[in-house]
């Protein structure tokens, strides 16, 4: 599945997609908030959880970018 065949589903068959044909890659929490990413074929998608409320606020799909470099940060060593 492309991007674009991602984009134009319906809200609910692309919540599907996520959730059944993905592939689990990382968790970070800052704040109040859980960002879960998800691997489809090509692209990604990463979830916002609140965590105080547990529930789904938004989501959001990428190639690459600044969102998918928050995910590969290496710490400095001391």
């Amino acid at each position: 599945m492309t991007l674009y065949e991602y984009k134009i589903l319906s809200e609910d068959d692309q919540w599907d997609t996520v959730f059944s044909i993905d592939k689990f890659l990382d968790i970070i929490i800052e704040g109040n908030s859980k960002y879960v990413l998800y691997a489809i074929d090509k692209f990604f998608v990463e979830v916002e959880w609140n965590i105080e409320k547990d529930e789904i606020v938004g989501k959001g799909e990428f190639k690459c970018g600044d969102t998918l470099d928050r995910y590969s940060y290496v710490p400095k060593e001391i």
